[in-house]
C-alpha cells in the first residue's frame, strides 16, 4: 500500500517519478486561463483565514457541499467563517474520488506544510495551523502566486474593462506578467436582458455610435487593440445552445435592430447573431495575432429558482448534449478560406465530443505552426484523474501530444497553482505506463523534454511566437 499523497503520488513507474522529479516537477507555470482578480494581485490582498481563500466564489465546492446536505446559510450565506469550513471538512472527508479531495490536499502540503487529511477531526487543528500562518506576509496574494513559480497569467477580462490593474502591475514590474484576456461574452449575449445596456456602454467605451453589426465590430476592434497594447495575447469564448446559424449581413443587422428596440428573439435568430460575430472576430483575432480559445457546451444556470435566489455561477451549470460538429466545422472553414482562421484552443465539456473535437482540430492544422489547433485540455467537469487521461489518451491517438499546451487552472483561488502539479504528475504517469508497456522507446533525454514542453514551454511559445 501506498502512503497517502506522498512524493511519488499518482506516479506508478519508475518512468514516471524519472520524469516528473527530472523534468515537470520545477518547470515554472504559464496559467493562460483563470477568473482571478487583477485588483486583488495590485492590491496584494491578505486572506484572513482558509473559507476566505477556499469557499468564496468556489462553486467546485459549493456543489459538494450541497450535495452533502449543507445548509445554503454555511455555502454562500452569512454563516460564520469557520462553520463554512467545518461544513467543507465534513465534505470534503466524504469526497473519496473527487478531484476536490486532491486538489484541496495538496494546497495544505504545498502553501502550509500540512500533511494530515481534513477531517471533522482534524478541522480545528488545520484552521488554527493554517491561519496563523496565512497571517504573514508570505501568504498575501503575490506572494502566493510567486511562491508556486508562476510566471505569467492570464486572467478573463471584459472589452470595455479599462485594465488599470493590469498596467499598474506591469509598471511595478511584479515577478508574475499578469495579462488580460480579451471575452468579449456579453456582446455576444443578445438574448440576455442586459444586452442592450451593454452595447450601450461599449458605444461610451470605443467611441463608436453602435447601431449595427459593423459598428459592433469597429467598437470591438478598437477595444481589442486597446487590450493588445496592454499584453493582451489570447481571447476567449463560451458556445452555448445554438451559436451557429448562417446569416447575412443584412440578417445580422435586422436581429440587432429587433433586440436593440426590446423584443425577444428565437433560437435559430440568435444563432444567426452569435456565428456572425464569431466568424468576423475570429478573422480579427487572425489578422492581431492572438489566440481564440472556444469553452464548448455549458448548460448554464438549471435551476431557475436557485438564479434567482444566489445568481449565476454558483454552482447550476452541467454539461449539455447539443450536437454541433457541422456548425463549428462551418465557423472554421469560413475564417480558414481566407487564412484568417487564428491559433486556436478547442474545450470540450461533454467528454462524448472529445474525439469530435480532436478530430476537428486536425482538419486545420497547417501554415507551418506547430500546433496551430489545439484539442484543450480536461476543462471543468473533466477536470479529473480519468478525464485528464482520457484527452491524453484522445489527443495522442487522434491528434499529437508533443505540441499539446498543457494545463490551466480556470480558477478564481489564489490556491489552485497545485492543479499544475497534479496535471503534470498525471501526464508523467500516462506516459511512464507508455513507454513500461514497451509501446515507446525508453529514450529519457527525449521525454524528458516531451514532458518540459508540455508543462511550460510549448505554452509559452505558443501566445508569445508570431
Amino acid at each position: 500500500m501506498k502512503n497517502f499523497m506522498d512524493s511519488d503520488f499518482l506516479l506508478q513507474t519508475e518512468t514516471a517519478k524519472m520524469l516528473y522529479h527530472d523534468a515537470a516537477e520545477t518547470m515554472p507555470i504559464f496559467d493562460y486561463h483563470n477568473h482571478l482578480n487583477p485588483k486583488a494581485i495590485l492590491d496584494d490582498e491578505q486572506m484572513d483565514n482558509l473559507t476566505q481563500v477556499w469557499l468564496g466564489g468556489d462553486h467546485y465546492k459549493w456543489r459538494a457541499m450541497r450535495a452533502m446536505g449543507v445548509p445554503e446559510e454555511l455555502i454562500t450565506g452569512n454563516g460564520a467563517d469557520y462553520d463554512k469550513f467545518l461544513a467543507w471538512a465534513r465534505t470534503i472527508e466524504n469526497s473519496i474520488g473527487n478531484p476536490l479531495y486532491h486538489w484541496t490536499h495538496l494546497e495544505l502540503q504545498r502553501y502550509f506544510g500540512i500533511t494530515a487529511p481534513l477531517s471533522e477531526a482534524t478541522a480545528k487543528q488545520i484552521w488554527d495551523s493554517a491561519n496563523e500562518q496565512m497571517r504573514t506576509k508570505e501568504f498575501s496574494v503575490r506572494n502566493l502566486i510567486l511562491r508556486q513559480n508562476v510566471k505569467y497569467m492570464c486572467t478573463t477580462d471584459d472589452p470595455a474593462d479599462d485594465l488599470a490593474c493590469h498596467k499598474a502591475l506591469k509598471e511595478e514590474n511584479f515577478g508574475c506578467t499578469v495579462l488580460p484576456t480579451f471575452r468579449p461574452e456579453k456582446a455576444m449575449a443578445i438574448e440576455k436582458p442586459a444586452y442592450a445596456d451593454y452595447i450601450a456602454k461599449l458605444s461610451e467605451v470605443s467611441g463608436v455610435d453602435i447601431k449595427n453589426v459593423d459598428d459592433l465590430m469597429k467598437a470591438l476592434e478598437i477595444r481589442m487593440d486597446y487590450f493588445i497594447s496592454v499584453g493582451c495575447v489570447v481571447t476567449d469564448h463560451s458556445l452555448e445552445g445554438c451559436f451557429y446559424q448562417p446569416a447575412t449581413v443584412e440578417d445580422v443587422d435586422r436581429v440587432m435592430k429587433k433586440r436593440l428596440e426590446g423584443q425577444e428573439l428565437t433560437a435559430e435568430e440568435c444563432g444567426m447573431y452569435k456565428g456572425y460575430v464569431m466568424i468576423a472576430l475570429g478573422k480579427m483575432y487572425a489578422r492581431k495575432n492572438v489566440v481564440m480559445q472556444l469553452h464548448i457546451g455549458a448548460l448554464r444556470n438549471n435551476s431557475s429558482r436557485q438564479l434567482a435566489a444566489i445568481g449565476v455561477d454558483s454552482g447550476f451549470d452541467s454539461m449539455d448534449d447539443i450536437k454541433y460538429a457541422s456548425y463549428l466545422s462551418t465557423m472554421l472553414n469560413e475564417m480558414d478560406k481566407e487564412n484568417l482562421l487564428p491559433k486556436t484552443v478547442l474545450y470540450s465539456l461533454n467528454p462524448n465530443d472529445n474525439e469530435m473535437l480532436a478530430s476537428m482540430a486536425g482538419n486545420f492544422q497547417g501554415g507551418g505552426i506547430r500546433g496551430k489547433m489545439q484539442f484543450g485540455t480536461a476543462w471543468w467537469f473533466n477536470d479529473h484523474k480519468p478525464g485528464m487521461e482520457a484527452q491524453l489518451t484522445v489527443l495522442s491517438s487522434i491528434g499529437l501530444i508533443s505540441p499539446f499546451i498543457g494545463m490551466l487552472t480556470d480558477s478564481r483561488s489564489f490556491l489552485s497553482f497545485p492543479r499544475h502539479e497534479y496535471f503534470r504528475r498525471i501526464l508523467c504517469n500516462v506516459v511512464g505506463n507508455w513507454v513500461e508497456n514497451g509501446e515507446y522507446p525508453n529514450h529519457p533525454d527525449f521525454l524528458k523534454d516531451l514532458v518540459k514542453n508540455i508543462s511550460y514551454n510549448n505554452a509559452y511559445n505558443y501566445f508569445f511566437t508570431k
